[in-house]
């Protein structure tokens, strides 16, 4: 596959899966506060499971693609980006877990990710510097 259509398909793939683990971020912060409805939370727990799944493992296997393409795989900016998307890949887990057992009426989630929206909004955007100035 040509090189301009990887890095493309990796970033389309890398904004549907970073739209929907902020409106994921968001949703367990306003369950938090017990401000969200079931029906949101069920309507949010098919697009994640619809779109932003397949949308997360296709920028993995684009991301992957690419930087074996480039020969990137031991650049230090990788290193630090691979860091950033694998602990957003673990949020994500955890999120949907927790939106599960909301949806199940099985207790809360956790008290710490009510911040995930904020340091979902600062790892995208530290990803983004990396990728794109690959500084080291």
């Amino acid at each position: 596959m040509d090189q301009p259509w990887l890095k493309a398909l990796h970033v389309a793939a890398v904004l549907l899966f970073a739209g929907g683990l902020l409106a994921q971020s968001l949703a367990v912060a306003a369950a938090l506060r017990n401000d969200i409805s079931p029906g949101v939370l069920a309507r949010l727990r098919q697009w994640d499971q619809r779109v932003t799944v397949p949308a997360l493992l296709t920028a993995w296997a684009f991301g992957i693609a690419t930087a074996l393409d480039n020969g990137w795989f031991g650049a230090g900016w990788l290193s630090a980006k691979l860091l950033l998307v694998v602990a957003l890949t673990g949020l994500h887990g955890l999120q949907a877990g927790a939106l599960r057992r909301l949806a199940f009426q099985a207790g809360r989630p956790p008290r710490g990710l009510g911040r995930a929206p904020a340091a979902v909004a600062l790892a995208l955007a530290a990803i983004a510097v990396l990728a794109v100035a690959k500084p080291f």
